[in-house]
């Protein structure tokens, strides 16, 4: 497939990214949300969502819900969880501590089981968790923590929830698109992503692809208006309009993304191309001295890494940040609580060429902070 060579300062960043030139030019239009056509596309979109995660569409829906992925993890945690559920939350990261702030402050009755941020949740310490926690409803994980891109083993912590008859709630924001993951074998019950993620459209809404008996079942439960699940499900079942104004555009390019993830392979092809970008990052990182925070292989994703800092008095990352700016490359600052580490995102609009791009960037970047490289030292 032929990367596009028209773009602005590239973002290896976990999203927003860089998206192509036709994906942009989708925008380009304006379209009644009532309009026959606009309910089609949504139509369409929530046909190949489910199609993407090899879905039973007599089984699961795609809800579509405004915002960012919070937001719809927040719809999720409101709708799904009934005032006298009990949730388990697997927590080794920023944005399992997230989910975390938003049931507190959903009031929801929350056991916390927390791992370090470089360790992947184990499965034996759910289930004991969830022979001692006889009350427990419901189970939320984070697939791939973008704090680090750490991988959580979502397949087993499924069968696990099931055999305890616990409702599983997975965050699949930076892996939906550029992971495998089938619902037909994996009984997850609400799996949630976004649009600027690994399908490389713009921000503006998210989704949960929901088991619809489920969710049915949790009519009355939700603790908000605008964020109530099963009524944006329902509203969408009935005329295919979303229930207050949607992102139009950011609709109608994540449809033309849909197309091009299609046109590259689906999701094998997509993984295929982020896989190489990580590669040849983490191999060229290690040649400069960076290395990442994840140190074995298995438990890194190949759509984020976390690195860190160098050991180097002359290092400071906003200078760091500022001069890979400059030439012309974004990257994301770190979110760890115990480490001091940067972020770069394999995903978006970006391939190997793009990567010898950021490689060369860091290393005049660290030459002209006085930070010796390991190529400078002989290393290869």
């Amino acid at each position: 497939m032929q990367i596009s060579a028209w773009k602005d300062k590239a973002l290896f960043t976990p999203g927003p990214l860089t998206t192509s030139r036709t994906v942009k030019q989708a925008m380009l239009r304006d379209l009644g949300s009532r309009d026959p056509e606009f309910t089609a596309i949504v139509a369409e979109i929530r046909r190949r969502l489910l199609l993407l995660a090899s879905a039973d569409s007599s089984q699961y829906t795609a809800v579509l819900m405004q915002g960012s992925g919070t937001f719809a993890v927040e719809a999720t945690l409101g709708s799904v969880v009934p005032l006298g559920g009990q949730l388990a939350i697997l927590v080794n990261g920023a944005y399992g501590e997230r989910m975390v702030q938003i049931a507190d402050t959903l009031g929801i009755d929350t056991v916390v089981l927390r791992s370090p941020e470089n360790t992947p949740i184990d499965p034996g310490q759910l289930e004991k968790l969830l022979v001692h926690e006889e009350e427990l409803t419901h189970v939320a994980v984070v697939h791939c923590e973008t704090t680090t891109g750490l991988i959580n083993p979502i397949r087993e912590i499924a069968a696990l929830a099931k055999r305890h008859t616990a409702s599983l709630i997975v965050d699949a924001m930076s892996s939906f698109g550029g992971y495998p993951i089938d619902l037909s074998e994996t009984p997850i019950d609400f799996l949630i992503s976004s649009a600027n993620k690994c399908i490389e459209g713009v921000p503006g809404f998210a989704f949960v692809l929901a088991h619809t008996a489920t969710l049915l079942a949790t009519r009355g439960w939700a603790r908000s208006v605008s964020l109530d699940l099963l009524a944006q499900h329902e509203a969408l079942e009935k005329d295919g309009q979303f229930r207050f104004t949607p992102p139009v555009q950011s609709l109608l390019a994540f449809h033309q993304a849909l197309v091009e993830l299609a046109e590259e392979g689906g999701v094998a092809g997509r993984a295929a191309r982020y896989a190489r970008n990580c590669q040849m990052t983490v191999e060229g990182m290690r040649a400069l001295g960076l290395h990442p925070y994840i140190e074995a292989e298995a438990d890194r994703g190949h759509t984020i890494t976390a690195f860190r800092y160098p050991d180097h008095p002359g290092f400071e990352f906003s200078r760091f940040y500022q001069l890979l700016s400059e030439y012309g490359q974004i990257i994301y600052p770190g979110k760890l609580s115990r480490a001091n580490c940067f972020r770069i995102g394999h995903i978006g609009r970006l391939d190997t060429s793009d990567v010898a791009n950021l490689l060369w960037a860091v290393r005049a970047a660290l030459t002209a902070m006085g930070l010796p490289s390991q190529t400078d030292k002989g290393g290869s």
